[in-house]
C-alpha cells in the first residue's frame, strides 16, 4: 500500500509536521509494508513556512521587526527551493499576527503591518526572483499601509506628514507616493496565499468579519470599514488600481488589498499554492489513498482549507481519501472521518493528541487496507 499523508496542524496540540508523523506510525503500525509519503500542509495561514520548508527545504533566517504594537519581536523568513528557483516565504503573522499579543492588548485600531514589510525587504534583499507572503492570522486593519511605509512607500495625510501606524489612520489618507519603494522590491514577483475570500469592506468585509476576534468594538468595526473604504478610492485614484471587489483583498486586515496594490500581488488560495509548491497532485498519481486533516473539521473546512484541497485533489485522481481530525462537525458523503474526540473523548483528545491520533491512523489503515483488498499477511 502506497499512502500520501497530508494533514494540517492541529491547533493548540500537533504541528502539521508532528500530525502527519503520528499518523505514519499509526499506518505502519498496521500495515508494515506501506509506502508512507509524508507532505504537511499548510492553507496560507500560521504554519506554511513550516509546511513549505519541510516539504521543500530551504534555509531560515531571523530579523527584529516591529510586531503589531510596536514592539520588538524576532520573525522568521525562509529560502525555500521550488520548481521556479528559489521563493522566499514570508508569513505575516510570525510579525504581525493576533498570536503575538494578549487577548486584552489587541486593538487593530492601532495594529501595524509594518514588521510584515520588514520580513518582506529581508527576502527581497536576497536576490529571490519570487516571494510567497502568506497572511492568515493577523493582529491587523491597516489594509497592509505598515508594510508599504516599511517598503520606502510614503501615505500623507492633507499636511503631507507620514500616516501614524493603524487601522483608524487611514481615514487621515491624503496621498500616496511610491517613489521611494525600495529597488530591491520591484525585482520581485509577489503571490499571496490567502486562507480567507473576503473582500475589503462590506458586511463581509475585514473589518465586519475580523475585526471583533481582534479586539474592535462595533463603532471601531464601522470606523475602521470606513478607513479602508477611503483608502481603496485613494489606491484608485493614485495608483490606478481598483482593490474595492477583489476576493481576498479582506484576508489579513486589508492586507491582501495593500499587496495587490502596492506590489502588484496576485493572490491565490492557499491551499494550493502549498498543493503546487509540494507537487501534491502528482504525488497523488503514486498513491493508493491520502489521509488529511486538522484540529477542527467543521464547515469552514470544506472551504478553502487544507482538508477541502486534499480531498478535490484526491477525487480528480481517483484515490481514496480519510480525514483524521481532533472534532468533526460535518460529514461528507463517501469520504470516511474518523475523529479523536468522537473515538476517546474530547479531553484525552487535546491531553494525549500525539499518541491518540497515531493509534486513530493504526485503526483506519486496518480499514482501508481490507477495502483495498490487500493480502492477508
Amino acid at each position: 500500500m502506497r499512502v500520501l499523508v497530508a494533514p494540517d496542524k492541529f491547533k493548540g496540540t500537533l504541528t502539521a509536521e508532528q500530525a502527519a508523523e503520528a499518523i505514519m506510525a499509526g499506518w505502519r503500525r498496521a500495515v508494515p509494508g506501506a509506502e508512507v509519503d509524508l507532505s504537511p500542509m499548510a492553507d496560507g495561514g500560521e504554519g506554511t513556512l513550516d509546511a513549505l520548508v519541510a516539504a521543500l527545504g530551504g534555509e531560515r533566517f531571523a530579523e527584529r521587526v516591529a510586531g503589531p504594537l510596536g514592539d520588538s519581536v524576532r520573525a522568521e523568513y525562509a529560502i525555500v527551493r521550488s520548481p521556479y528557483g528559489p521563493l522566499g516565504v514570508v508569513e505575516m503573522a510570525r510579525a504581525s499576527g493576533l498570536g503575538l499579543i494578549s487577548e486584552d492588548r489587541r486593538n487593530p485600531v492601532r495594529a501595524t503591518t509594518h514588521g510584515t514589510g520588514e520580513l518582506i525587504l529581508a527576502a527581497a534583499r536576497r536576490g529571490v526572483p519570487r516571494i510567497l507572503v502568506c497572511i492568515g492570522g493577523s493582529a491587523t486593519n491597516d489594509a497592509g499601509a505598515g508594510m508599504a511605509q516599511a517598503l520606502g512607500i510614503r501615505l500623507l495625510d492633507e499636511r503631507g506628514r507620514d500616516l501614524r501606524p493603524g487601522g483608524e489612520a487611514l481615514l487621515e489618507l491624503a496621498r500616496i507616493d511610491a517613489t521611494g519603494l525600495d529597488p530591491a522590491v520591484g525585482n520581485v514577483r509577489f503571490v499571496v496565499a490567502c486562507d480567507v475570500d473576503n473582500p475589503l469592506t462590506g458586511a463581509n468585509g475585514a473589518s465586519a468579519v475580523y475585526g471583533p476576534q481582534k479586539g474592535a468594538s462595533p463603532e471601531a468595526v464601522a470606523q475602521l470599514d470606513r478607513a479602508l473604504g477611503h483608502f481603496a478610492a485613494v489606491v484608485h485614484r493614485d495608483l490606478a488600481v481598483d482593490v474595492r471587489s477583489i476576493p481576498g483583498a479582506g484576508a489579513a486586515g486589508g492586507l491582501g488589498a495593500g499587496l495587490v496594490a502596492f506590489l502588484g500581488a496576485h493572490l491565490r488560495p492557499g491551499v494550493d499554492v502549498v498543493m503546487d509548491a509540494v507537487g501534491l497532485r502528482g504525488r497523488l498519481e503514486r498513491a493508493d489513498a491520502a489521509v488529511t486533516g486538522e484540529g477542527a473539521f467543521d464547515r469552514q473546512s470544506l472551504h478553502g482549507k487544507v482538508p477541502a484541497g486534499v480531498l478535490r485533489a484526491a477525487a480528480e485522481a481517483g484515490v481514496p481519501a480519510v480525514v483524521l481530525c481532533g472534532r468533526a462537525e460535518v460529514d461528507l458523503p463517501g469520504v470516511e472521518v474518523a475523529s479523536l474526540a468522537e473515538r476517546f473523548g474530547a479531553q484525552a483528545a487535546m491531553e494525549r493528541a500525539r499518541p491518540l491520533l497515531e493509534e486513530l491512523a493504526a485503526e483506519v489503515a486496518a480499514r482501508i487496507e481490507e477495502r483495498l483488498g490487500a493480502p492477508e499477511r
